[in-house]
């Protein structure tokens, strides 16, 4: 029988859980839509969340039954390891069982060779080689009987092993999409924030900042009117957060687990916002760019996974370009460097894509031979500072948010600082001993509360009556790619 695993319970666990919060998702939509309407639910929505409902409660059950047997299989190890104390309270000095990290001193060492000489299994930290199950020792090649540290018996158990106590990781870019958000902190009285915006969707005469308009006029002649008009944008904040629980013993044997987890928890949280800024779907989260009537999603060429120099021409001519005289300014003063830029602000504008789009811009170009234009310059070209390359002046940045090549959202050209973001402040941390006292665990909590939203409620339509602009767009995805 296979013994039971505490994640493998929280896993399912965190699964049913997210299948409860899509379903109370759900109802809150139903909810919300009444509530916006200043209505009753009708009879089909009412049905609705009683289905709703009624679809929880074996959901609750089996949440219930895991929670049950979590508590059990803790329990039991609780139980083992107290008896795997006993244990090691009678064993002998160089037995297998009582491993510390390094030898208190050369003679428990010599006690332990010599136990290993007699033919008992090796102590583990005696262990230089690869060894079978029966403790024997596999040596690729024989010896030629002098000295040496690849056999244990003649010398290797004599050569001791460092333990480094640090914790190794790969190391992600995350931030790039946050830094670049116009931010504004909510007050510790409030849950919500509200701006008034000018409703402009239009610069044709007359709709300009909502309906102003100057007008020529001669001597004497009678003033006319216009007045603007605005509307509100509502953020209400949404909870974000991560919890690990970690065992004392893990916590007293790894120094650095400690540090990584407040390291690198907030880094979770980070990325998890950066992807709602792009992809969040709005119910519990930021409505992301990806989903707002903002967004403008060009036809692209004919091959899917081809992005074409006409492509890139078409996003940028639809381009909000307002939005760049404060982008190529800081451009200059950042050099493309990550990190909070030293002078001038910010570049808001950039082009974000999926790794797999890079080689695609290589090929970018206007011309042909000699009297060609490179659209795309990388890093280093020209000496081009900093980690990012170019396209048309912007930097380039690959990021884990945008969506795999042929697909809408795999190239993304967008002027961030068009997107309000709003939170409670920093990342709240705490570490509690008392969730989890009986299972002798430590518990770390992690939560954020922020919304993201855009200022743009639809793409403009500029003063010639042309092409809509947008400071969000890409390419669509189907079969026309």
């Amino acid at each position: 029988m296979a013994k039971p695993s505490i994640d493998a319970i929280r896993q399912s666990k965190v699964e049913i859980e997210a299948k409860i919060a899509v379903v109370i998702a759900g109802n809150q939509t139903l909810l919300d839509t009444a509530t916006t309407e200043k209505r009753d639910l009708t009879a089909d929505e009412a049905s609705q969340f009683d289905k709703n409902t009624e679809s929880m409660k074996p959901l609750k059950a089996s949440l219930a039954r895991f929670d049950l047997q979590l508590t059990e299989v803790a329990a039991q190890l609780e139980r083992e390891r107290n008896m795997g104390t006993v244990r090691n309270n009678n064993t002998r000095a160089g037995d297998p069982t009582d491993s510390p990290a390094k030898f208190r001193s050369i003679g428990e060492q010599c006690i332990a060779v010599a136990a290993a000489a007699r033919g008992a299994r090796p102590d583990q930290r005696l262990l230089m080689g690869d060894f079978d199950n029966q403790g024997n020792f596999r040596a690729s090649g024989g010896s030629d009987g002098a000295l040496n540290d690849a056999v244990p018996s003649e010398g290797g158990f004599l050569v001791g092993a460092d333990t480094s106590e640090r914790i190794y990781q790969r190391t992600y870019a995350t931030g790039e999409i946050t830094r670049r958000c116009m931010k504004q902190a909510i007050s510790s009285s409030s849950n919500r924030l509200k701006l008034k915006v000018v409703d402009e969707d239009s610069r044709a005469d007359g709709s300009r900042m909502g309906g102003v308009i100057a007008f020529w006029a001669n001597e004497a002649d009678t003033f006319l009117s216009s007045r603007p008009k605005f509307r509100q944008i509502e953020l209400v904040l949404n909870k974000l957060t991560a919890l690990v629980y970690a065992t004392d013993e893990l916590l007293n044997d790894a120094a650095a687990l400690t540090d990584w987890i407040m390291n690198n928890l907030p880094m979770e949280i980070n990325f998890r916002v950066e992807d709602a800024i792009f992809n969040g779907s709005g119910a519990g989260q930021p409505l992301g760019i990806l989903n707002t009537q903002a967004f403008l999603s060009l036809s692209p060429g004919a091959t899917p996974t081809v992005i074409v120099t006409a492509d890139v021409l078409a996003m940028w001519a639809q381009f909000w370009h307002p939005g760049l005289l404060n982008s190529i300014a800081s451009i200059a003063t950042e050099n493309l460097t990550p990190g909070p830029p030293a002078v001038g602000q910010m570049p808001g504008a950039a082009w974000f894509i999926d790794q797999t789009c890079i080689p695609q811009l290589f090929a970018l170009q206007l011309g042909t031979g000699g009297t060609a234009i490179l659209l795309y310059h990388p890093p280093g070209y020209n000496g081009l500072p900093g980690p990012y390359g170019q396209l048309l002046g912007l930097p380039v940045i690959p990021t884990e948010h945008n969506a795999a090549l042929g697909t809408k959202g795999d190239i993304i050209l967008a002027d961030l600082s068009q997107v309000l973001l709003a939170d409670k402040g920093a990342i709240q941390s705490a570490a509690s001993m008392h969730v989890r006292f009986v299972q002798d665990e430590m518990t770390f909590r992690f939560t954020y509360r922020c919304d993201a939203q855009t200022t743009w409620k639809k793409p403009l339509t500029p003063k010639s009556g042309g092409s809509t602009l947008s400071p969000f767009i890409g390419l669509a995805s189907g079969s026309s790619r």
